[in-house]
Order: structure tokens, then C-alpha cells, then sequence
């Protein structure tokens, strides 16, 4: 028979956990390395094609640029942008369309969304089909979605025009896409028709994972719909409605295709968003350094938003765990 090993000592079991835990930081740090390997290609692609244009684009809003036969040359670094941007009236018209026209989309997506999330979620047989019906506005790409709206809003021969005029008896339909107000209402219900089937679909994720325990405890108490709704669905909805509203607030305010398509920025800068804003600046007047900090501001204020709703998105998800 073998001879029994002696006991280990305090000391001989922690030289064994020590090293059996080096062998493991070592395993750890040579995966480490092999991931950063492997992923080191597609870094240096995405810092090549993102993070090198925009600093670039940073560098260039300060900079006085004169264009030449072969391009442009920077002659020099200077604020002189961004105090043509605080003194201009077009710039601050930009950003308060861009955010009336966020908060009033998102909101209406956010409400609409959630109507047609809760009809889904009640739906069984018919459920795939309607949501493939309702994917489609959210699946068409907005350049055609957006000219498909102005088919319709056409002073001549579209059909919202033609029904407008004819039926209602608005003789100044016609002029939907001609005159400030109607103009930036045709973007905002273009805009809704095309975006709510997303906020829906995010909304139904979250309704089917919700416990239904808890909405068989609220029918026992004799809760009605309505109270069902407003105190055990919308509370346990909160993250979800978060998520969909940060995903919408950053693609509301940058909005370019839409109102480029649809309306040009026009009437005069009526529905000029500050992507359009700097799109004109940039490319049709070729005014690199004010249209690069165009660029810029617009890009601090998305990050700005974007932080706002990750702070209200964390603030929710610590309400849902202290509930």
C-alpha cells in the first residue's frame, strides 16, 4: 500500500492557491492578448474610417480654410466659426427646430408605439402577420419612404393634396409642402408613419417578458384595465420606454434625409435641421470651417442628449431594482 500523504500546512495550501491563481492571471492575460490580436484589424479600420474624420472635423471647425485647384489649405487656427455660429440666427432657428421636432416626434412614436405594442401583445394567431405589416414603414429606406410622402403631398397630383382639396374642401392644400407650419407637419407625420413601428416592436419585447404573475395578482384584487395599465404595466415598462426613447432622441436629432428629400430645408429655412444646415454650409457653399463646426456643435449636442438619456435610463433601471 502506499504511504499516506502528510497533511499540508497553512502555509503549503496558500503556495498552492497561489500558484494555481497565477497560472490562471496568466491564462487570462495571454486570452487578453489573443483577443486584442484578433480584434486589432477591425480597430484600426473603425479608427480610420470614424475616429480619425471626426477629430479631423474637429481640427478643421477651428481652422481657416481656403479652397484651391487641389483642394483646400488650412492657413490657419482660430474661433472666428463658432462666433459666426453664436451670431448667427439661422444656427439658433436650426437647433430649436431640430429640438421641437424631437420632442414632438419621439413623444407621439413613444405614445403611438405603445397603443399598438399592447394590441399586439394581446393578439395570438394573428400576431407574426400584423407585425411584418408593421415592419414595413420602419424597413423602407427613408430617401424612398421620404419621396414616396412627397408624391403624395404634391400640390399637382397627390393624393393627400387631391383629398385635402377635394373632399375636405381646404382650398389651400396645395401648398402642404409651400408654407412653414404645414411644411414642418407633413415632415413630423412622415417621420411617425415610418419610425412608430420600431418604438412598437421595442415596447412588445418588453411587454412579453413582463411576469404574469403579477398581472394574476392585480385581477384577484379586482383591478380594472385601466389600473392594470397605469400601475403594474407602464411602472415595469420603464426601462424598456427608456431604451426606445434614447434610440429615438439620437436619430431625431440627427435628422438629414428625411427633410433633405422631403423638402429641402425649405420653405426658406423652415424645416432646416442642423444636419441640413451643415450639409448646405459645407458642401454647397464650401465653407469647410464654418460647416465643420456646424458639424461639431451638432455632435456635442447629440452627445449631450445621449447622456441625458443614459442618466434617465439609469435612474429607471434603479427604480425597477428597488421595486
Amino acid at each position: 500500500m502506499p504511504a499516506p500523504r502528510p497533511p499540508e500546512n497553512d502555509g503549503a495550501r496558500a503556495r498552492r492557491r497561489g500558484a494555481a491563481r497565477g497560472h490562471r492571471d496568466a491564462d487570462e492575460r495571454r486570452m487578453a492578448r489573443v483577443g486584442w490580436i484578433y480584434t486589432a484589424p477591425s480597430l484600426v479600420v473603425i479608427a480610420a474610417v470614424t475616429i480619425f474624420p471626426i477629430l479631423f472635423s474637429v481640427v478643421l471647425s477651428f481652422a481657416r480654410v481656403r479652397i484651391t485647384y487641389d483642394g483646400f489649405a488650412v492657413e490657419a487656427l482660430t474661433v472666428r466659426n463658432y462666433l459666426a455660429l453664436l451670431n448667427s440666427g439661422d444656427w439658433y432657428y436650426a437647433i430649436a427646430f431640430t429640438v421641437g421636432y424631437t420632442v414632438v416626434t419621439v413623444a407621439v412614436e413613444l405614445v403611438l408605439g405603445t397603443l399598438a405594442a399592447l394590441i399586439l401583445e394581446r393578439l395570438a394567431g394573428a400576431r407574426g402577420w400584423l407585425m411584418a405589416l408593421l415592419l414595413i414603414p420602419w424597413s423602407m429606406i427613408t430617401v424612398v419612404s421620404a419621396q414616396l410622402w412627397a408624391y403624395m403631398y404634391n400640390s399637382s397630383y397627390g393624393v393627400i393634396t387631391w383629398t385635402l382639396e377635394s373632399v375636405l374642401g381646404l382650398e389651400s392644400a396645395p401648398l402642404i409642402l409651400g408654407r412653414p407650419l404645414p411644411a414642418i407637419t407633413a415632415m413630423m407625420v412622415a417621420d411617425i408613419w415610418k419610425t412608430t413601428p420600431f418604438v412598437a416592436i421595442i415596447v412588445l419585447a418588453g411587454l412579453v417578458m413582463l411576469p404574469r404573475d403579477v398581472f394574476e395578482a392585480a385581477e384577484v384584487d379586482g383591478a380594472s384595465a385601466w389600473t392594470m395599465f397605469w400601475r403594474v404595466t407602464l411602472p415595469q415598462l420603464r426601462a424598456t420606454i427608456a431604451v426606445a426613447l434614447l434610440f429615438r432622441v439620437l436619430q431625431a436629432f440627427g435628422v438629414f434625409d428625411l427633410p433633405f428629400v422631403l423638402t429641402g430645408g425649405g420653405p426658406g429655412v423652415a424645416t432646416q435641421s442642423l444636419a441640413v444646415m451643415g450639409y448646405k454650409v459645407l458642401f454647397q457653399d464650401l465653407n469647410i470651417g464654418p460647416g465643420a463646426a456646424i458639424a461639431t456643435s451638432t455632435g456635442l449636442l447629440v452627445g449631450g442628449a445621449c447622456l441625458l438619456c443614459l442618466k434617465a435610463f439609469r435612474s429607471q433601471i434603479g427604480k425597477e431594482e428597488l421595486s
